[in-house]
């Protein structure tokens, strides 16, 4: 039994460790060549799959998500011991009420009376939620979508990964005017439709003490974005 318990007090050591580890890895990991930027390279070896397109409500173009084909090795008990096989999935993404969500390559549009498609970006990406502002477009005619995804290698570990900084983007609902409208090494906190005045609200926090972490010794910043107009300014205010 003492044995035992001792073992136990191990694991428990270990995976404390291990948990601490994770949590101290640093977001963001800056040099004097380039204060941390760096992109991640595309891996040769994935391959890429697209689920079926979406369309949205009221408009012309098709979404095809794209991503990477997903092969998990799951054990199996047999008699003889244990073995394993591939679980193979080809769903890439999720779709909601507006909004596809994964972790994806990329997205590719399609208007709806032509067999070209063109891809959101050329450049590696992981793109989480891209969502479409429907009130937005009822309203204004805008047809905006807003993605929230990582671009940057921030902590230079050779992949765009949920351990990068989140980053926020906009582009037409046609993919074009793909733009990024939070700062680079700010840390995308949320965002939010005010509908009444088609402002998009966001924050970000910006790593102002430089130790590769976000914590309460760093600055958030309060921005808005007009998207009843053409250009999309970003604004800065303060509440605090």
């Amino acid at each position: 039994m003492k044995k035992l318990h001792i073992t136990l007090v191990g694991i428990f050591v270990l995976l404390l460790a291990s948990c601490k580890e994770d949590q101290e890895k640093p977001k963001v990991t800056y040099d004097a060549s380039n204060k941390g930027k760096s992109m991640a390279k595309t891996d040769s070896t994935l391959i890429a799959i697209a689920d079926l397109p979406i369309q949205m409500e009221g408009t012309d173009y098709l979404i095809h998500p794209v991503g990477d084909l997903s092969i998990r090795e799951k054990g199996i008990k047999t008699r003889y011991g244990s073995s394993s096989v591939n679980d193979l999935s080809f769903t890439i993404s999720n779709y909601g009420e507006n909004e596809i969500t994964g972790f994806l390559q990329n997205l590719k549009f399609q208007r709806v009376d032509s067999d070209s498609i063109k891809a959101l970006t050329d450049k590696p990406v992981l793109i989480q939620t891209a969502t479409y502002l429907k009130t937005v477009s009822d309203k204004t005619k805008n047809q905006i979508m807003v993605y929230t995804m990582v671009d940057v290698d921030t902590n230079k570990d050779g992949k765009l990964d949920t351990s990068d900084i989140k980053a926020l983007y906009l582009s037409k609902i046609s993919g074009e005017k793909f733009t990024k409208v939070s700062d680079d090494f700010q840390e995308l906190i949320d965002w939010k439709l005010m509908e009444s005045k088609n402002y998009l609200y966001f924050r970000t926090v910006e790593d102002t003490n430089k130790n590769g972490q976000f914590d309460n010794k760093d600055v958030v910043h309060y921005n808005y974005i007009d998207l009843s107009k053409k250009d999309w300014k970003v604004v800065s205010y303060k509440p605090v």
